[in-house]
């Protein structure tokens, strides 16, 4: 059921959530490791603003979006979402910094990956 168009919102914040993890992989295979690290951190966030958007939830700040992770780790009892979230919000600090390693990058993308499929999934199981 749409609610004030909420249902719309959420597939654009996934959409555009895969589309910037395609990107993400792109740019690191292009050797443009800040872009790439960007690109993961957009995903990430995409993807927990579609994940408050379905729940009714404000999702308007960096705070917000980590106050929304930390709901979902309570709901569903799985603090990987921590883990991979915080990896996301490194990658966006190294698209200031660009101190993180290749591996690092290359690493915290895939995990970026398998957070945007959790959040992708608990959305659809709801």
């Amino acid at each position: 059921m749409v609610v004030n168009g909420r249902e719309a919102a959420v597939e654009r914040y996934l959409q555009t959530s895969r589309r910037f993890i395609e990107q993400a992989h792109a740019d690191f295979a292009a050797g443009d490791i800040r872009q790439a690290s960007a690109k993961a951190w957009g995903a990430a966030a995409q993807a927990v603003k579609a994940t408050a958007e379905h729940k009714g939830w404000e999702h308007g700040t960096y705070a917000r979006l980590f106050e929304g992770v930390s709901r979902i780790s309570s709901e569903t009892g799985d603090t990987g979402f921590h883990v991979h979230f915080h990896i996301a919000n490194s990658l966006r600090q190294n698209f200031y910094e660009g101190w993180q390693p290749d591996t690092f990058v290359q690493t915290g993308i895939l995990r970026v990956n398998q957070l945007v499929d959790k959040l992708a999934a608990h959305i659809t199981e709801e």
